[in-house]
């Protein structure tokens, strides 16, 4: 690389550049995912939408491979790239709550736990994520659900407007009136049309819900989980209850008798007046089995964002397999039950998040995020600290996903996918929106410069 081109590119830069012989480089390097470890040449961190425009430029420009990084969070490892330029987005921080408006302008580089606490004092809230340290950005690209999608959708289904770099340097902003095409794209596309520097939600009543979560042992799941196939269809929409099969963790606060136990989790979060959701987890409470802990009770929404960041903190190893599911006979249920019981670690776990209520009532190609029938979005999750774990985590995750696959739909949420997953995956995850983002790419990014991804490569 031209070092007199790496200088003009240091001057143009009101952040910082970072190589490989800078002293923060490697920790700039890092991602949330230790199982991807990633060399690029330069980290360009932008501290605004100018900075973006450099990097974007210096990279197209000098033939280098660009990766994306907003929070780091994406299990696939695109917020970084072997001999090439990471655009790092983590300076863009800034958040800026209209409550009178309900509105929130949000710079790409914050989690969602930042969000949180600036819409918290407003009595406000996005609906995304169910871990605070995730980025805004690859969340909301890629569809974005969370506590409180059945209410209000995705977050992409209360995106107004995004600022975007294109692959020529140019800056735009798409919203439904201006370049609505690329609007479309960018709910649910993922990064393939561009670096979008900001967005701005609209934003939501949500203050202290009744959550938490409450445990079953691994005997009970069949039981809980019948019930619960059952019990979503009738919730009301301010009810959201995803279930997982895990392990208690040995760690504070959880009980030193249960830990370790495999076990069948229901979250509960219910965003409404606080007596109408202890009623409703009360009815839950009746319906089944006495559990073996039960946390359930009010809790300021930002603390239920953050209650699991503990657990799953950055430089763990993860392997993830997602699918959409619709259904869920008894066969699926004793397949599940039987995979969790061989998990390999105590982190690693199934989760099931539901996708149903608000977001059926969007129309199939009203985003490019096209699964609007599905029930949940289930992922598989191996995760463990030891790097030793790695493929082992990966055998599992996979062998579990295969066994379950045969009644799920064919695609997946596409933050839950790794790198490995294929153009047949791709295709079925965007469904009849597959042909369309593929001509938005040939417009927006005909080279294919954005290709760190799921990536919709641009018709011939």
């Amino acid at each position: 690389m031209n070092s007199e081109n790496i200088g003009k590119l240091t001057q143009n830069l009101r952040g910082t550049l970072i190589g490989r012989d800078h002293a923060d480089y490697e920790d700039a390097r890092r991602l949330y995912n230790a199982m991807i470890d990633k060399r690029p040449l330069l980290i360009a961190k932008c501290s605004d939408a100018a900075d973006v425009i450099a990097a974007v430029n210096f990279g197209r420009d000098n033939e280098l491979p660009i990766a994306v990084r907003g929070g780091g969070h994406n299990g696939a490892g695109f917020a970084s790239v072997d001999d090439g330029i990471v655009i790092d987005l983590s300076l863009l921080r800034g958040v800026r709550v209209d409550p009178v408006k309900r509105t929130v302008r949000v710079g790409a580089g914050c989690t969602t736990g930042e969000v949180d606490h600036a819409t918290h004092a407003f009595g406000l809230a996005i609906p995304f994520g169910v871990v605070s340290t995730t980025g805004v950005a690859g969340l909301t690209l890629n569809g974005g659900h969370g506590y409180l999608t059945r209410q209000y959708g995705l977050a992409i289904d209360n995106l107004i407007e995004a600022d975007v770099v294109l692959a020529d340097g140019t800056f735009v902003t798409a919203s439904k009136a201006e370049r609505p095409d690329l609007f479309w794209g960018l709910r649910g596309g993922g990064g393939n049309f561009g670096v979008v520097t900001s967005f701005l939600f609209e934003a939501h009543p949500a203050d202290t819900v009744y959550a938490g979560p409450i445990f079953w042992e691994l005997k009970d799941a069949g039981t809980v989980m019948r019930w619960y196939r059952e019990f979503l269809a009738t919730a009301p929409d301010e009810f959201y209850v995803f279930l997982g099969l895990q392990t208690v963790p040995s760690a504070d606060p959880f009980p030193v008798e249960h830990r370790g136990k495999k076990i069948c989790v229901l979250l509960v979060s219910y965003n409404g007046a606080v007596a109408n959701g202890e009623k409703a987890v009360n009815a839950i409470r009746k319906a089944l089995p006495v559990p073996i802990v039960d946390f359930a009770g009010p809790i300021p929404y930002p603390a239920l964002q953050g209650m699991f960041d503990g657990l799953y903190p950055k430089g763990l190893q993860w392997y993830w397999k997602g699918d959409f599911v619709k259904t869920l006979p008894d066969a699926a249920i004793e397949a599940h039950i039987e995979q969790v019981a061989k998990a390999p670690s105590e982190p690693s776990c199934m989760h099931l998040y539901p996708i149903d209520a608000a977001v059926h009532r969007k129309a199939s190609d009203e985003t490019a995020w096209s699964c609007r029938d599905a029930t949940w979005s289930m992922v598989i999750a191996g995760v463990d600290a030891d790097p030793r774990q790695a493929g082992t985590l990966k055998k599992w995750a996979t062998d579990y996903w295969q066994a379950v696959h045969p009644f799920d739909l064919s695609g997946a949420y596409p933050n839950f996918m790794m790198d490995d997953e294929g153009d047949v995956r791709l295709k079925a995850t965007y469904g009849d929106n597959y042909e369309g983002l593929v001509r938005l790419k040939k417009k927006y990014d005909g080279s294919n410069l954005f290709r760190m991804n799921h990536n919709i490569r641009p018709a011939a």
